[in-house]
């Protein structure tokens, strides 16, 4: 014999087991209609929806370097008897220099806006060129073992020679300062980009290979299809270090080689003994550099799906 067991609903309800999800849909929807009126904002929510761990954490430790970086420099200043300039005069004078920074009063004599952007000119001419040839080059001997085996050497040869080593060369051979300094851009720049190109091409896994042996896939697919997507994070790596060397050879080959740019102004400057605008002049590289290192990094980042780090 079945029996049944009825319950009203009164029972049934207190008899019911609890429900976890309806105290969330609860605490939720008390969250929700209490942001409608700010006075009413439970102040321990609100601070579990703002991170301020992680914003102390971003802001605090860089403040403190730079306040180091201060202290230091302050401390200098006055044990050489102002022999250095003190961050506060060095600030003035900044704030003189950046005021017209695109002046132009001859050919010598211009503004550090215009000095910069000579600079960042014949970066980008020598590093483009360096582009050009360097990173087929990298496919050309990760690729091919003979290719490989007949450069490497070359390359483990002429790569360690500093760049302002070549600078004589590219005024012999160009007989100008300008394409000079673009040639020297160009020698320190393009072995990065070579050795990470080929390398890159060389880490390849050989299954892709023998797929697009299988498929009887020409070279030109090989390379855009499988090499370019698997190789583009070692590419990229490769000018990012490209263009951070390009950046710091720039400046010692403009000394050497005069003209407008910011290391022919650098050096002008030590030459008044005006070494607030050298000092100021330092900021500018450094901040210049830091923005260029940032787009490629940023660059990297949409391109790969591995996080990219400085």
């Amino acid at each position: 014999m079945v029996s049944a067991v009825f319950h009203s609903p009164l029972n049934a309800s207190m008899d019911a087991p609890e429900n976890p999800i309806a105290p969330k849909m609860l605490a939720t929807t008390a969250v929700s209609t209490s942001a409608s009126g700010p006075k009413d904002v439970n102040p321990v929510v609100t601070k579990l929806l703002y991170d301020w761990r992680g914003l102390w954490l971003r802001i605090v430790p860089p403040v403190l370097g730079l306040a180091l970086l201060v202290g230091i420099w302050a401390i200098v200043s006055i044990s050489t008897s102002s022999s250095i300039p003190s961050p506060l005069e060095t600030f003035k004078q900044a704030v003189v220099l950046f005021s017209d920074p695109f002046y132009r009063k001859g050919p010598n004599d211009q503004g550090v806006g215009w000095n910069v952007l000579m600079s960042l000119q014949r970066v980008a001419l020598g590093f483009g060129l360096a582009a050009l040839v360097g990173i087929p080059a990298g496919f050309i001997i990760g690729r091919f073992e003979f290719m490989g085996r007949m450069f490497n050497p070359l390359i483990s040869l002429l790569r360690p020679v500093s760049p302002l080593a070549w600078l004589p060369i590219g005024l012999m051979v160009f007989k100008g300062a300008n394409p000079a300094a673009i040639w020297t851009i160009f020698i320190c720049s393009i072995w990065p980009m070579v050795i990470n190109t080929a390398v890159g091409v060389q880490r390849v896994p050989q299954d892709y290979m023998n797929v697009a042996r299988v498929l009887n896939l020409s070279e030109w697919k090989i390379v855009t299809k499988i090499l370019f997507p698997a190789v583009l994070p070692y590419m990229l790596t490769g000018v990012r270090l490209a263009v951070g060397t390009a950046w710091l050879v720039i400046v010692a080959a403009e000394m050497l080689t005069g003209g407008v740019g910011i290391g022919f102004w650098v050096w002008d400057e030590w030459n008044n003994l005006n070494v607030k605008n050298i000092i100021v002049a330092i900021f500018v590289i450094g901040i210049v550099g830091l923005i260029l290192e940032y787009a490629l990094i940023k660059l990297a980042t949409a391109f790969t799906f591995e996080e990219v780090k400085s």
